[in-house]
């Protein structure tokens, strides 16, 4: 038996009590249906095969969920931190326990390779247990003595939140948000995308499993003008913390307006790689390669702009054409598969859409720009070239694997093309000029920039970006700067002169 076979057989086991039972919300420690008892249907987009029904949460939802997150605050919030630190770890624990029905579920889910996935799992496990490792220094502070009074700072959970993830990688995300919300001592309201709810829903329940208390941690399923809304509009719900589309985190910071809400975004990007004539070509290629068609193109930090330099243009694009060529698209549960189908026909419309988008403006598909088979959101990973940076290909996120390459003269012009554009969430050089690598990443206008490399995590740096890319920072502490309040006390250290008035 093939191994597509037997993960086939595995993730009927896995999603069979989904088929029958349908994806419910999680509130109060209850799997309830929607109130209103409206649900929707999730299909594969391998074939558009039925995966499970789902409960469609509305304001009522939230509203149950929010005020269940702020009755179990308290508790939480006071609980010892090395009891939050146990109970994550054990959630950390489940995970990797469950970690191959996790990526089978969510290869189904989204279509993404199982190659990627496989390592998702282990991935959200990680985040739970670095963030577990910080609970207990979580409130910890400053020392500010000043000639009449000892100050001192502490952070306090900033109350109930709402987590929103996107359908791209959504368990790993999902625990990227909510294990440092929990470690702050906050409670969570989760409202997954609606194109897959599968994953959110499992890691839900290993969440009680492992012994977080009811209500804690809630989840709605629903859609984003009903229960997305709903959320951002809560007054119970201290903060968001979002996801997604760039167009939508504004439409969250103004539904979030009343009740001045917190917010932190990680939006979309149009990411550059530039590729300097003296840097490593053999490298610069495979990472360019593997940072737009891995993960079928749907990553916010995807490197969807290639800026190579006039000198190498031909050579380089010539071996890069070849390399696409030969990219395996196929089933996302074959471990030889690298690219799977898009999430939905709704996003496959919108990314083919480029196609006719680049042949109108002038560039040249040199790969793909195609589906790919009959059945299923497939497409063929494509390369526009001979583009000009202010064409929409080079200027709006396509967010599928779609590269587009743009070639420049000298290190002013790259500068100027990688800045000309709304987003600045990530970009990647490469050069082996060091104080050239120095002067360009000061000016690029990017919030994590990597130099002779991919995008390589390391939890305890910050993540996020700057312009319509998002507003704030994960990772390391700069997450609980976001989840926490800083609170000051000053201590009188004798009786210094008070003024007085009306003596």
């Amino acid at each position: 038996m093939s191994t597509l076979q037997q993960n086939l057989e595995k993730l009927e086991t896995y999603i069979a009590r989904f088929k029958q039972d349908g994806v419910l919300n999680q509130i109060a420690g209850e799997a309830r249906p929607a109130i209103s008892g409206e649900s929707f249907d999730n299909h594969s987009p391998v074939d558009e095969s039925f995966i499970c029904s789902v409960a469609r949460g509305d304001a009522a939802d939230i509203d149950a969920a929010a005020k269940a997150a702020k009755d179990a605050f308290p508790a939480w919030r006071d609980l010892d931190a090395g009891n939050r630190k146990k109970i994550l770890h054990r959630i950390a624990d489940r995970i990797v326990a469950r970690a191959d029905e996790i990526a089978l579920a969510e290869c189904w889910d989204t279509g993404q390779a199982h190659r990627f996935m496989s390592k998702a799992a282990l991935r959200g496990a990680e985040n739970f247990r670095f963030f577990a490792d910080r609970a207990p220094s979580a409130r910890d502070g400053h020392v500010l003595p000043s000639p009449t009074l000892m100050n001192v700072t502490t952070r306090v959970p900033i109350g109930p939140v709402g987590v929103i993830t996107p359908w791209n990688t959504p368990f790993m995300l999902s625990t990227w948000k909510i294990a440092p919300a929990l470690a702050a001592g906050c409670t969570v309201v989760h409202k997954p995308a609606e194109f897959s709810p599968v994953t959110a829903r499992i890691l839900m329940e290993i969440a009680e499993e492992a012994g977080l208390p009811a209500g804690v941690w809630n989840l709605v399923n629903g859609f984003g003008e009903q229960a997305g809304k709903a959320l951002t509009e809560h007054p119970d719900i201290k903060a968001i913390a979002f996801v997604g589309e760039s167009r939508t985190g504004s439409m969250i910071m103004k539904q979030g307006a009343d009740t001045l809400k917190r917010v932190h975004f990680e939006l979309g990007g149009k990411n550059p790689v530039i590729v300097f004539e003296d840097a490593d070509l053999d490298r610069a290629l495979d990472a360019a390669i593997f940072m737009i068609y891995s993960l079928n193109g749907e990553r916010c930090t995807s490197s969807s702009r290639l800026l190579v330099q006039e000198s190498i243009a031909d050579e380089f694009q010539a071996r890069l054409v070849e390399r696409v060529n030969q990219i395996k698209v196929g089933h996302p549960l074959d471990p030889s598969t690298e690219m799977g189908p898009l999430i939905h026909k709704t996003h496959f419309d919108k990314v083919t859409s480029y196609f006719d988008v680049a042949k109108s403006d002038g560039a040249t598909i040199a790969a793909g720009g195609e589906r790919a088979g009959d059945t299923g959101w497939f497409v063929k990973p494509t390369l526009f070239t001979g583009a000009r940076p202010g064409m929409r290909i080079a200027q709006e996120e396509i967010f599928g694997p779609v590269l587009t390459a743009i070639t420049f003269k000298d290190e002013e012009e790259a500068l100027e093309i990688a800045n000309g554009v709304e987003y600045g969430l990530t970009g990647y050089v490469w050069t082996n000029d060091l104080t050239r690598a120095l002067r360009f990443t000061n000016k690029l206008e990017a919030g994590m920039i990597w130099v002779n490399s991919e995008n390589v995590r390391h939890l305890p740096t910050p993540f996020g970006g700057v312009k319509a890319s998002g507003i704030g920072r994960d990772g390391g502490d700069w997450s609980f700067e976001f989840y926490m309040e800083q609170k000051h006390i000053g201590f009188a250290t004798g009786q210094h002169h008070i003024p007085q008035l009306g003596t």
